[in-house]
């Protein structure tokens, strides 16, 4: 019988460091599920907040994450970078996936990778927004990412006949193997529209 075990790009010669790039697909929502639970539990028991408020601050989270998403994707992933250690960067955070876009281990971000960026965000997060806010905030922008990670990796594992979830699947199998660029948004083609990164499509045959 052949041998169909996927064999995954190695990307760090350390044992520990490698394994710690791969990771089961439950493991963001087993990492952050709780850490969002617990900010928006604390963030509901602020006398501060209205139902109207927490609202406002669930739809500008999820927001949020989306247009991260989109920013992250098309500026740090895809960096056209000219040193050999700014390609290694490029090639550890997302180059890999392209050579390698079927690696069921590599599809969602390991926590390794999240940490850091997630606190950098918080961070400016709490710069910007008043204390009773942050929590409610920052557990809809994990919710929002949470998201994210799961519909990227069901684009790369699952048939999506829903048709929301197929046109998402086409949308970003196309970023990985149409040759045309653009199509950032994983989540949602929204700001691939408004800053003019979705490419034109084709003339269909027969038109």
């Amino acid at each position: 019988m052949a041998n169909t075990r996927h064999e995954s790009i190695r990307l760090f010669e350390n044992d520990l460091l490698e394994r710690l790039s791969h990771v089961h697909p439950l493991t963001p929502l087993v990492f952050w599920g709780p850490i969002a639970t617990w900010l928006l539990w604390s963030g509901l028991h602020s006398d501060a907040l209205s139902p109207g408020v927490v609202a406002m601050l669930a739809l500008a989270g999820i927001a949020t994450w989306s247009l991260t998403e989109y920013l992250l994707h098309r500026y740090l992933f895809h960096f056209p970078a000219k040193s050999r250690f700014g390609k290694w960067l490029v090639f550890l955070f997302h180059g890999n996936h392209h050579d390698d876009p079927k690696d069921k281990t590599r599809l969602v971000m390991p926590p390794a990778g999240a940490i850091p960026i997630m606190a950098v965000l918080y961070l400016l997060f709490r710069a910007v927004l008043p204390a009773p806010w942050l929590a409610v905030f920052t557990a809809f922008f994990i919710v929002g990412y949470l998201v994210y990670d799961y519909i990227h990796y069901a684009t790369h594992h699952f048939p999506m006949r829903n048709p929301v979830a197929k046109h998402l699947k086409h949308y970003h199998l196309k970023h990985h193997f149409s040759g045309q660029g653009g199509r950032y948004g994983v989540s949602s083609p929204l700001w691939d529209i408004v800053f003019g990164t979705r490419p034109a499509e084709p003339p269909r045959a027969g038109r």
